[in-house]
């Protein structure tokens, strides 16, 4: 507790020198969040990131969310499109909507369209997406590419998706049906598409430079969500590898992308929860299986990437008691002894910045409760669905504690267009 003291540094700016310097030195901020409801937790990434990309050259921002929502943002902020800010995060429809939908992303995203548009397009920062939940979403996306640029490849992926007209766009039964050994699968049909797309294939004729790669990317998200949802009822580690190795792959595909418009590795900040972020050889997950992108990151990239996780106390939060059930600000209890909360909370500071040197670093290499909080929270079985154990000096570089915090504010949720039936893995924690 003594060396926490001393190290702890009051939190009196979202984005003090000591983390930006540290943050600057590495090319890929990993920024977490113990919530995906805490006004706090998204409020200092989005000025630790805006002061990443003012001040050091930051050319994307990656979220926990769905690639062809993100790319309608991308889109705005890079001044493609037109209309509000609302109109541009309207993409995010399908629960839980107040993720992105609320109104510190709204601001940021204001910010981000005024600051690109002083620039240059090649040095612009752009906004995407990592998640792989919206296969019918980039299925649409793929085919009004090819209607533009080859009407007969068009032609050809009509047919290769329409295997998934079979189930009626309800993924948790072609999960069902191609998980347990049917002998029916859409497996050869994406990747075939995905194949055709990835060889030499000419770009539309339409002026964005970022279109084909904006297909190839929706065509991957295709192949990988068939064969998450083809493995979602193997286990929770299969589907939740999957998921985080696609979120994984496409840093490192966008990546490559920007290296080739640009000529060099692009800065990239990376928002998700502290489950994906963090380290997961440093936790309960590494006994269970599961890696992350945080573990996969350090490897593929140990000197280039920066984890921050978040924590807090006790305060509200925005989420939902079941799945597809309105949100409702909830009150976060107090962490439970014996956790990294309460031994936090008994530093005595309202906030604070954590960036343990090398000796209290190992001694916070014990084993510890830390608390995930999804978009559902059930405080009743708080214990059980909402802590893990952690070595959170290996789990993080860093870590940013707010005492107490409030719930995030939402813009106001709209019923979907579509009815299509894509249940994430994480149901119910919805981390």
């Amino acid at each position: 507790m003594q060396a926490i003291q001393q190290q702890a540094r009051p939190l009196r700016s979202a984005a003090p020198a000591p983390l930006l310097e540290a943050l600057a030195r590495r090319r890929i901020a990993l920024l977490g969040e113990a919530s995906h409801g805490t006004q706090e937790f998204y409020s200092l990434r989005a000025q630790i990131t805006q002061a990443l990309i003012a001040d050091h050259g930051c050319r994307a921002v990656v979220i926990e969310g769905d690639w062809p929502d993100a790319w309608r943002v991308n889109r705005w902020v890079r001044g493609l499109e037109d209309g509000s800010a609302d109109d541009a995060l309207s993409g995010f429809e399908r629960f839980p909507t107040w993720m992105w939908r609320n109104t510190v992303v709204r601001d940021f995203i204001t910010w981000l369209r005024d600051f690109n548009g002083r620039l240059p397009p090649w040095q612009q920062c752009g906004f995407y997406g990592m998640d792989l939940y919206s296969l019918f979403g980039s299925v649409r996306e793929v085919l009004a590419y090819l209607d533009r640029a080859d009407p007969e490849a068009a032609q050809r992926a009509r047919r290769r998706y329409g295997c998934f007209d079979h189930f009626q766009q309800n993924l948790q039964a072609y999960g069902y049906a191609a998980g347990f050994g049917t002998g029916f699968s859409c497996e050869e049909a994406v990747v075939a598409q995905l194949t055709e797309l990835l060889r030499n294939f000419p770009p539309a004729d339409d002026g964005d430079p970022d279109a084909l790669f904006h297909a190839q990317q929706n065509a991957r998200l295709v192949r990988n969500a068939e064969q998450y949802y083809r493995s979602m009822f193997r286990g929770r580690a299969s589907s939740w590898n999957l998921r985080d190795l696609h979120m994984t792959d496409t840093l490192s595909a966008l990546s490559a992308h920007l290296q080739e418009r640009s000529g060099q590795p692009p800065r990239m900040a990376v928002w998700a929860h502290n489950s994906h972020l963090g380290d997961a050889s440093a936790t309960a997950m590494d006994e269970q299986g599961e890696w992350n992108v945080g573990e996969l990151m350090r490897q593929r990239l140990p000197d280039d990437v920066f984890l921050l996780g978040f924590t807090t106390y006790e305060g509200t939060v925005r989420a939902a008691s079941e799945w597809e059930e309105p949100a409702q600000v909830k009150r976060v209890r107090p962490g439970l002894p014996g956790s990294w909360e309460a031994l936090f909370h008994d530093v005595g500071h309202d906030s604070f910045l954590l960036m343990p040197d090398d000796a209290l670093r190992t001694k916070m290499d014990e084993p510890l409760l830390e608390r995930a909080i999804g978009v559902i929270y059930l405080p009743e079985t708080e214990r059980r669905s909402h802590y893990f154990s952690a070595r959170i000096g290996a789990q993080f570089d860093a870590v940013i504690h707010i005492d107490s915090t409030q719930a995030l504010e939402s813009l106001p949720e709209h019923a979907p267009e579509t009815q299509e039936v894509e249940v994430p893995e994480t149901y119910p924690a919805g981390v």
